[in-house]
């Protein structure tokens, strides 16, 4: 009887998983009994596979279930045999339906011993995922033929879908320190030979660098801010600086400003011309001239810009994974990341949600092996202070996860901003005065670094202007104090 039940769950489970051309999914079922036998058989064969199966991995629903009991066990260090399994089963009133306490004596009988366990495991997993992948594609298909559906939802979901798939059933294995020592080793070697110390990819501004030797692989920056604090141009400088400079792959996320704008600001910044003269296009002759000498280096394909307004994190991840396998990008930056969704509407309130964002943001960073950059909103708080106060770690807007997810806090500072001429010390600032206040830093020192802002160009420049990275910089081909003598005939190509 408790075989043609276990029959009549497998046909319904098939029945769900609508199995093409008449062909059963994919399964494994003598090695599902091997597994589990094998478990039950030798205390020491839980450890090699639980990070390989879970419950949903079996195909047979008392698999399912027996499994389920056996993890129970192994969560609350309790001895897993015929005996406890049984027990386990009986609480959650499951024996019947699993065929009783002689079908789990019977699994003990399909194997000899554990000495296979993980290679099953692995069969048992890959099978798994083959379903999945069916149930995806059916799914998507049976959608596809929905008229009332948006293509480009359908797109989306489907692409979400795969990428879970993947995420969930894919997993990095530990390494000894053996075998990480020599990793470590060639890196220190390979650092050390860094003449300006720069070990990270240079932002481009000296006095940030000293601090943060670049930004560093796998981090998780977030550079906070009140609004019109300069935000998006601090990060498109940093862009700027890596992508042209230090010919390192950029790839920016604007969810507030469109390419086009991000463009205008990129070439003001470049050539010195007053934004709103780039936004208008009434240029004189040698303003023209001053863009067309700086058009060539802008189209070098190092930097890539997506505008696609409230992204969610599923999209970001799946489009920041193929421009890394494709275009092989070293750094990723977000603005902002307040405007970005968590797809899911499972969270119970914004806060949840941003702390979901934040942690897929630093999974993502580890993944990839990049820096991410992420900028962030503050709260009100840092105003309602008076007196132009200096924001602080607890001013981060919506979430503390952010500030637990960052390896890096950073909080621009315009005294200007505020109408704050002179400093704690009495001395007397210049309105082009900006800092990043460095308030987490978990590889590094905590210290704030100084730069000048120029509104004019929105873009940030070193105070001090040394060249503390040796890379070229971008000027134009030719003095412009005055028009060249060949632009009085030549028509102008804007």
């Amino acid at each position: 009887m408790a075989d043609i039940n276990s029959r009549r769950k497998i046909t319904k489970k098939t029945e769900n998983l609508s199995s093409v051309e008449g062909k059963l999914p994919p399964q494994a079922i003598d090695m599902e009994e091997a597994v589990l036998g094998a478990i039950m058989l030798e205390k020491d064969a839980i450890i090699n596979i639980i990070d390989i199966l879970k419950p949903h991995s079996f195909y047979k629903e008392s698999h399912v279930h027996i499994y389920g009991a056996i993890q129970k066990l192994f969560n609350r260090s309790e001895p897993i045999d015929i005996l406890t399994v049984t027990e386990e089963l009986k609480k959650a009133a499951q024996l019947d339906a699993v065929g009783g306490a002689y079908y789990i004596t019977q699994l003990t009988n399909r194997v000899a011993s554990a000495a296979h366990v993980e290679y099953h495991a692995r069969i048992i997993a890959q099978k798994h995922i083959q379903r999945e992948l069916i149930r995806v594609s059916t799914k998507t298909i049976n959608d596809a033929y929905e008229e009332s559906n948006d293509v480009f939802d359908l797109l989306e979901n489907a692409g979400n879908s795969i990428f879970n798939i993947s995420e969930v059933n894919t997993k990095t294995d530990f390494e000894s320190s053996g075998q990480l020592i020599k990793k470590t080793l060639e890196e220190m070697e390979k650092n050390g030979n860094n003449i300006d110390g720069i070990t990270g990819i240079p932002s481009g501004l000296s006095s940030l660098d000293r601090i943060t030797a670049g930004w560093q692989k796998t981090d998780l920056v977030i550079i906070a801010a009140r609004p019109a604090m300069g935000k998006t141009a601090f990060v498109l400088t940093a862009a700027r600086n890596a992508a042209f400079n230090s010919n390192k792959k950029t790839a920016i996320f604007s969810l507030e400003m469109s390419k086009t704008q991000l463009m205008h600001r990129l070439i003001s910044s470049e050539a010195e011309i007053n934004g709103k003269q780039i936004k208008s296009g009434k240029l004189d002759q040698n303003e023209w001239g001053r863009i067309h000498s700086i058009t060539g280096i802008l189209c070098k394909e190092n930097l890539f810009i997506d505008d696609t307004p409230g992204i969610s994190v599923f999209e970001l991840r799946a489009k920041a994974r193929r421009l890394k396998e494709k275009k092989g990008i070293e750094l990723l930056i977000v603005d902002y990341l307040q405007l970005m969704t968590a797809e899911s509407s499972g969270y119970g309130n914004r806060e949840q949600e941003i702390s979901f964002i934040s942690r897929s943001l630093k999974g993502l960073a580890k993944e990839l092996d990049i820096p991410v950059i992420a900028l962030s909103q503050l709260s009100r708080s840092a105003e309602t202070r008076g007196n132009g106060s200096k924001p602080k770690l607890s001013d981060l807007r919506e979430s503390g996860a952010i500030e637990q997810d960052a390896d890096m806090v950073g909080f621009l500072y315009r005294p200007s901003y505020y109408d704050i001429t002179t400093d704690a010390d009495g001395r007397q600032l210049e309105g082009s005065e900006a800092f990043l206040l460095i308030e987490k830093h978990r590889n590094g020192p905590l210290d704030d670094a100084k730069f000048k802002f120029i509104g004019e160009y929105t873009k940030f420049t070193d105070w001090d202007e040394i060249n503390f990275i040796k890379a070229p910089t971008i000027q134009p081909n030719h003095d412009f104090s005055e028009p060249r003598k060949d632009w009085e005939t030549e028509d102008i190509p804007f």
